[in-house]
């Protein structure tokens, strides 16, 4: 069995190339796989003729997709429509990774799969719009939410966190806005078991949309505390303690994009579907803050 993985060299893609390996053989593409050309996508897809195709990539600017709007919709939303047609066209099985972003943060508790989508900016909107378009195409599909991804391998918000926090001796971290940070190996593993059970039943009854995230609930500023304080006790070099974190509102760090209050996601529905465990968030984030120290 072959599968077709595409953002090799992203969080997930990177991760995914281990995970995915027990499943079959994997053709993972990187940039040698663009996005923005269809055509391309349709000639690559066909002639490696996966059983799965996983896309990993994505655009993930979210402040610069403010000003790249049709570029962000090309590559979130036009490229996971042609990948769903020619999965549909093949019988295989389409993975695609959506967000949290695709609601406005509005709603008091967790959100679930059924809830209205109502992103609040363009890079939640074209995520939306390729959930949309993959379920519209009548593709056999995994979709995946998931939140405040994290991970050895490529930038993200813990690597953020410890290179500041090694240059200046306070650190002013939004406190305001709740989700749960989700580590990206903990997403592949979850593709893989999910994909192969999947895969091994016949009737399509597991194709749909799932929230993936770690379990439990935090905000940045104490995320970035725990980063720190994880940092503190292997012995990294830092000038802000963990305690020196101090907590702001979102109104005091304007970004060109507006960001949800409330990015926590329901994950029932995954964990009944593929008898799944997730685990809470803090155990990932300690393990890559040790990976990267001891780098």
């Amino acid at each position: 069995m072959t599968l077709l993985l595409l953002g090799k060299n992203g969080q997930v893609g990177w991760e995914l190339q281990r995970a995915l390996s027990p499943l079959g053989a994997v053709t993972a593409c990187g940039r040698d796989a663009d996005l923005l050309d269809l055509a391309g996508l349709r000639t690559l897809i066909r002639e490696v003729k996966p059983a799965a195709i996983v896309n990993a990539a994505a655009y993930t600017a979210v402040d610069r997709a403010e000003s790249e709007p049709d570029l962000a919709q090309r590559i979130n939303c036009d490229a996971p429509a042609v990948l769903a047609e020619e999965a549909a066209r093949l019988g295989a099985w389409l993975v695609h990774y959506s967000t949290d972003y695709v609601f406005d943060g509005t709603k008091t508790g967790a959100y679930t799969e059924t809830d209205v989508t109502a992103p609040v900016n363009v890079y939640g909107r074209t995520k939306r719009d390729g959930e949309e378009a993959i379920m519209a195409s009548g593709c056999r599909h995994l979709i995946f939410r998931t939140s405040w991804v994290h991970g050895a391998h490529g930038g993200n918000f813990i690597k953020t966190m410890l290179r500041l926090a090694a240059e200046r001796s306070a650190l002013r971290v939004v406190a305001d806005q709740i989700g749960a940070p989700t580590g990206a190996e903990l997403i592949a593993d979850v593709t893989a078991h999910a994909l192969r059970r999947a895969m091994g039943r016949d009737d399509g009854q597991l194709s749909g949309l799932y929230h993936l995230t770690a379990a439990g609930e935090t905000n940045w500023r104490d995320f970035a505390a725990l980063v720190l304080a994880e940092a503190q006790k292997l012995g990294a070099s830092l000038k802000t303690a963990p305690e020196a974190v101090e907590p702001i509102g979102t109104s005091d760090y304007p970004t060109p994009a507006k960001r949800p209050a409330n990015s926590r996601l329901d994950t029932q529905k995954l964990r009944k579907a593929f008898g799944i465990y997730l685990p809470p968030w803090q155990a990932p984030v300690q393990r890559v803050v040790a990976e990267l120290i001891k780098q």
